[in-house]
């Protein structure tokens, strides 16, 4: 260790390119190598109108960077008055020269929250701050602190897939670049999938299939389960967000949780990491009761449903997990899925996104939903699908 208290690994990794050492409170008095850099939408002019405008079927470039850097902060705000707009306009980032994306996911989804929605919440890594409740949803700043690596070359686009122009784009892209990146950097990807609804193993509309008989339901090959990734490559997954629209209860039983999580590392064929329901793996326990909350690394970042009566764990709710202190390792291979419901019993609306490094190039996403196939389930058809089954 040198005198200052710098680890030995970032004195080594110097000689083989840059990079600072991990920040936080406690490293903030050690020297920086490299040089702070930022993309924003500020008006050239010098007036205050510091937006950009993004017609119908256009992408607004918002960072085309050269060289080596790591991106540090992103901060987005958006007036579009579309309804779902947030599930309209797509997010991209490309790395050192890489045709193809590796982050893919509607705006609003990648920053947090699902179903087209806004919400004030707040994560380590990624939150929204409203200027109301989630009724405003051109109110929302939204920020990602996800480091994200390139070594030759780094792009961001949004694309607006839209029937109506964004009047307002505001970002911050905040980076700092270096000479060269360290071989060990991993670059950062993020992939949006939605399967709705889910195939249900029973029909819960038929009244014999209640709870104590879903429960008897066995599945352990993960057949039938939601994939929220599927990666090839040396990386390590770093968390997901998950948004379920609860459409297909089981009778008299409003809970839409109990499935479990699966994890195949390298190409095993059975999960080496298996959980206990969907609650669970999100860090709560008994269901969600307390509703919305948001910590560091887990939490409820959109619940609509009341927070009492049968019809308390109706409508939409957006999850989040973060293996900040816990990635999940893998040399080849790596394939993370739940279960819709104890067994797959439930047929709901799921959708996710994935966070995750690796080397590249990744393995292909599958295609981008098209726009009709991404749009959320409006609330009140949502409602009577639940008063089917419950």
């Amino acid at each position: 260790m040198s005198a200052v208290g710098a680890p030995a690994f970032a004195q080594e990794r110097q000689g083989r390119g840059q990079v600072n050492t991990p920040g936080g409170l406690a490293g903030l008095f050690l020297a920086r190598q490299g040089r702070r850099r930022r993309e924003s939408s500020w008006n050239r002019d010098g007036r205050n109108a510091d937006r950009y405008q993004i017609e119908p079927g256009a992408t607004h470039v918002m960072a085309d960077l050269q060289g080596a850097g790591i991106i540090r902060h992103i901060w987005v705000t958006i007036n579009h008055q579309e309804p779902d707009y947030l599930r309209k306009l797509v997010l991209r980032a490309y790395w050192d020269g890489q045709s193809e994306p590796s982050v893919e996911a509607p705006i609003g989804d990648f920053f947090g929250v699902g179903h087209g929605r806004v919400s004030n919440y707040w994560s380590l890594p990624l939150n929204m701050v409203t200027g109301g409740g989630p009724e405003s949803q051109n109110r929302a700043a939204m920020n990602c602190f996800f480091p994200m690596a390139f070594g030759n070359g780094a792009r961001i686009t949004v694309e607006n897939q839209g029937d109506e122009p964004t009047l307002a784009l505001y970002y911050y892209v905040d980076y700092e670049s270096f000479d060269s990146m360290i071989d060990e950097a991993l670059r950062f990807h993020a992939q949006w999938r939605r399967v709705n609804p889910t195939s249900p193993r029973l029909d819960l509309s038929n009244r014999v299939n209640d709870f104590p008989r879903t429960n008897e339901e066995v599945n352990l090959d993960g057949n039938g389960n939601y994939t929220v990734l599927e990666a090839t490559g040396r990386g390590h997954y770093v968390g997901c967000n998950l948004s379920i629209d609860h459409l297909n209860p089981i009778p008299n039983f409003n809970w839409f949780g109990e499935g479990d999580d699966f994890f195949w590392i390298d190409g095993e064929a059975t999960p080496s990491l298996m959980g206990t329901g969907t609650e669970d793996y999100f860090c709560a326990a008994w269901g969600y009761p307390g509703g919305f909350n948001s910590m560091p690394y887990h939490g409820i970042s959109y619940p609509v449903a009341p927070e009492e009566g049968p019809e308390r764990y109706s409508g939409k709710w957006t999850m989040y997990r973060y293996h900040v202190e816990d990635p999940i390792m893998f040399q080849r291979s790596l394939k993370f899925s739940i279960e819709a419901g104890h067994a797959n019993v439930h047929a709901n609306d799921y959708s996710s996104v994935a966070y995750w490094y690796q080397t590249l190039p990744h393995q292909a996403f599958p295609g981008l939903l098209p726009v009709a196939q991404r749009v959320p389930i409006p609330d009140r058809e949502s409602q009577r699908s639940f008063w089917r089954t419950f």
